[in-house]
Parts: structure tokens; sequence; C-alpha cells
């Protein structure tokens, strides 16, 4: 079974980046077998719709436009995005991901296991890092993304973290 996990963000507008701070996370604090892949979707849209059809699994990660306070994490499955039940617009840069699963469920090649995970942003203004709000939620998601491979028998490894001496 192939997994996807795909960050989407533009890395130059602060937390509107949180998905390609996501996948660089996960490859710095985890070990993951062959068939699990970190694909930095950047603000690539439907460009890159081929990379869901590639997987059995998959983990969408971006900041969503929902009610409540930054850093809130959102947890929505498929049916939930095709079903229109989330804001048809979740972030800025994107065409958005209704429409990437629309034509990838048209072509007949969307996966049936797909969960997005959406964290409210506290800041899109330019700029590199993430607030500190957005920040926290890294280790937040990563942990999320973590226990559903386990469940479903995929064991990803922390990395070990050096000790930094003060």
């Amino acid at each position: 079974m192939k997994t996807l996990i795909f960050g989407a963000g533009n890395l130059i507008l602060s937390d509107e980046g949180f998905g390609v701070h996501f996948v660089n996370y996960m490859a710095e604090h985890y070990l993951l077998p062959e068939n699990v892949e970190l694909y930095d979707g950047g603000t690539l849209g439907i460009m890159v719709t081929h990379k869901f059809e590639e997987a059995d699994k998959v983990f969408l990660v971006d900041i969503v436009d929902a009610p409540g306070k930054p850093g809130e994490i959102h947890r929505y499955k498929k049916e939930d995005i095709m079903l229109n039940k989330i804001p048809v617009k979740m972030s800025p840069h994107q065409i958005g991901i209704q429409e990437m699963l629309l034509i990838s469920e048209m072509r007949g090649a969307c996966p049936d296991d797909l969960t997005f995970f959406g964290i409210i942003p506290s800041s899109l203004d330019p700029g590199n890092e993430l607030s500190p709000a957005l920040q926290a939620g890294l280790p937040q998601i990563a942990s999320l993304v973590a226990a559903e491979l386990s469940e479903a028998g995929i064991e990803i490894t922390a990395k070990e973290q050096p000790i930094v001496k003060r």
C-alpha cells in the first residue's frame, strides 16, 4: 500500500507555508518506510493531482479557513471534502482541494482513503517563518498522522534528536 503525505502552501506568506513546513518537519523528525512518500506540493494545485492518484492512502496538510483560533487543528475525511462540508477555498494559494479531488474522481483514480489535516493560520503576511501557534502545530499534526499510520499497520519511527547543552 502506497501512502502519500502531501503538504501544500506558499513559503513566502508565513503561515500559508504550513503544509510545506510540515513535510520538512516529518522528514527531519521521522524515519519513514519506502511505501510512505513525503511530497512538497507547494502552490502547484491541479498540476500535482497525479500524486493523489498514485497513492492508496493520502494525508493532505494545509491551512484551513474555518471557525476557531489560530493553531486549532481540523480533521476531514474525503467525504467531508467532496460533500462540501468544509470551506470551498481552504487557503488562498490553491485552486481548491475539492477541484483537485473532483478531477481525480472524474478520472476514476481518486483514492478512497484520504484525510485532510487543516490548521487555522495566524498570519498570511509576507515572511518565511511560521507564527508561534502554527510552529506548535507541527509536532501535533505529526503525532496525529503517525497515530493514523500506526492504526493502518504502517510503523514510522521518531528520529532521536541530539541533546542541546546550554
